[in-house]
């Protein structure tokens, strides 16, 4: 496969990856100007930027950037290997090492009203949208036509079937503390980037209790954003929908909720 055709099966499927080109090359070196190489998350590599201990150094490089999700310039000198230099072949290199971040993923657990409104928005706003509900009445196109991944399954198997990653944005609309409590811990030991819980303060109260009483350490119920959203007295599920996603930009962002006239 050419570099070109899996970087589109990547924007196809959702995943990502690091894209590493040589953009300049003086001397003798492995490779030059235009060369590519695309580092996958598992270390897998697709093309070359030269082989050897720099292409090695590249890869390691590419994983790191891929988990941060900035891009990096790379300078290599291939001369003296004695001095810390990847190759003896006389040149130097310059490589660009960018990160093709995967589409972030809003799962909404819980198909009702306010689930639906919330697929909707999300999918408006960019996200690639996984629906679940225990209830496959509720988990299908027909029931949410804004979803893009369906998983009629319990809370707690869903990181057997779905890939819950840094890029994966958790929001619970479910039925309450009965559907939420046994399904979290599993939630809980994922890298999702966000988990947040609808409902009133006194139903996280009751779901909090529940976590504690049931062994889940602090630190891991800290990740929970319940009630969720921020503060904007909305009623209908469409205002509710605003409120949780407004608090995920804000998140994602760095942002700050604060009123821009302010």
């Amino acid at each position: 496969m050419r570099i070109f055709e899996a970087l589109a099966e990547l924007e196809s499927q959702g995943k990502g990856a690091v894209l590493c080109t040589v953009i300049q090359s003086s001397g003798s070196t492995p490779r030059h100007e235009g060369s590519k190489m695309i580092v996958y998350p598992d270390g897998k590599i697709l093309g070359t930027v030269g082989g050897g201990e720099l292409e090695s150094r590249v890869i390691k490089e590419a994983l790191e950037v891929y988990q941060q999700g900035k891009p990096k310039l790379l300078g290599y000198s291939m001369v003296n290997p004695k001095e810390g230099d990847p190759g003896v072949c006389g040149g130097t290199v310059k490589i660009y090492v960018e990160p093709i971040l995967p589409k972030p993923v809003l799962l909404v657990i819980g198909g009702g009203h306010v689930g639906k409104a919330v697929a909707h928005l999300g999918k408006f706003l960019g996200f690639r949208v996984a629906i679940s509900d225990d209830r496959p009445e509720f988990c299908n196109p027909e029931a949410i036509p804004d979803g893009d991944e369906f998983y009629p399954v319990p809370m707690k198997e869903l990181p057997e079937v779905m890939d819950i990653s840094p890029h994966t944005y958790i929001v619970l609309t479910t039925r309450g503390s009965v559907i939420d409590v046994p399904g979290l811990p599993a939630l809980l030991d994922t890298p999702a980037a966000y988990i947040g819980i609808i409902g009133s303060k006194r139903r996280w109260l009751t779901t909090r209790k529940a976590l504690v009483e049931s062994g889940i350490p602090e630190d891991k119920i800290a990740r929970i954003h319940s009630p969720v959203g921020l503060e904007l007295n909305a009623e209908t599920p469409e205002e509710i929908a605003v409120s949780i996603l407004a608090e995920i930009i804000m998140l994602r962002n760095g942002g700050t909720g604060e009123r821009m006239r302010m």
